[in-house]
């Protein structure tokens, strides 16, 4: 659990709701359905429209990661990279087969095994890039979501607060609907930059990060395997893997 993602989330409610208590106002004010509906569906149906049903239910999976990222392995990597080579250097690349039903990651398990088929060390690394840029993208045009719906989200949150005002003014005459109308008006905008600015483009850039941090690390992976395969002495190799650890 990356207990600084929930903090940062509860420091942003935490404020706001703070501020609006000791300004006197009721939290119960901010409770308005209505305008959450129009923000919330609004913004979803939006999102959809431009990225499509896939790559939005990819970016909604992806929310996990913000509070429980994935761990920082690179050193572990690089022990492992360095005992393969060792390995490879005494019984050859069929050697590194024993390993490969020990291998979780499936970038990791792309690369030993490439090297223990002994593809050549240039189509290697050609499709082990190809497997990086497949992965940019797909994991890209998921991020786009957040992004999108915080693009969205406030536009929305005024388009509510026109709805509320021409309810507004359906009902001068019956001075008790005013109140809700207006409510509904200011809430709206009040959800659309809100959601915007504490949770959507907050979540985006938190998932930018993470996937560039992964891209390298794949980066390095694709590096240490041509090493390999090109029989680079080990301690090389871990030199040029430490290189991606500063």
């Amino acid at each position: 659990m990356d207990w600084g993602s929930l903090a940062g989330i509860v420091l942003a409610l935490g404020g706001i709701l703070a501020g609006q208590v000791l300004e006197g106002g009721h939290l119960s004010s901010l409770v308005q359905p209505a305008a959450f509906v129009i923000v919330m569906v609004g913004t979803i149906g939006a999102v959809i429209l431009q990225s499509g049903l896939p790559a939005f239910a990819r970016g909604v999976m992806m929310i996990g990661q913000v509070f429980s990222p994935r761990p920082d392995n690179y050193r572990e990597l690089r022990e492992e990279m360095i005992r393969w080579s060792l390995v490879a250097r005494r019984e050859g690349f069929l050697g590194l087969e024993r390993y490969l039903v020990d291998v979780k990651d499936p970038f990791v398990h792309q690369g030993l095994r490439l090297v223990v088929d002994g593809v050549e060390p240039g189509k290697m690394r050609e499709l082990l890039e190809a497997e990086i840029t497949a992965y940019e993208v797909r994991e890209r045009a998921a991020i786009k979501i957040w992004e999108s719906a915080g693009g969205y989200s406030p536009t929305i949150g005024i388009l509510g607060a026109v709805l509320g005002l021409i309810h507004v003014m359906e009902n001068l005459s019956d001075p008790s609907k005013l109140g809700s109308g207006i409510a509904v008006a200011f809430v709206a905008t009040i959800y659309g930059v809100g959601f915007a600015n504490l949770f959507f483009l907050p979540i985006g850039s938190r998932l930018k990060t993470l996937v560039n941090k992964e891209v390298r690390k794949m980066e390095m992976l694709t590096d240490a395997f041509f090493a390999l395969v090109t029989g680079e002495n080990p301690r090389l190799i871990e030199e040029r893997m430490g290189s991606f650890l500063k």
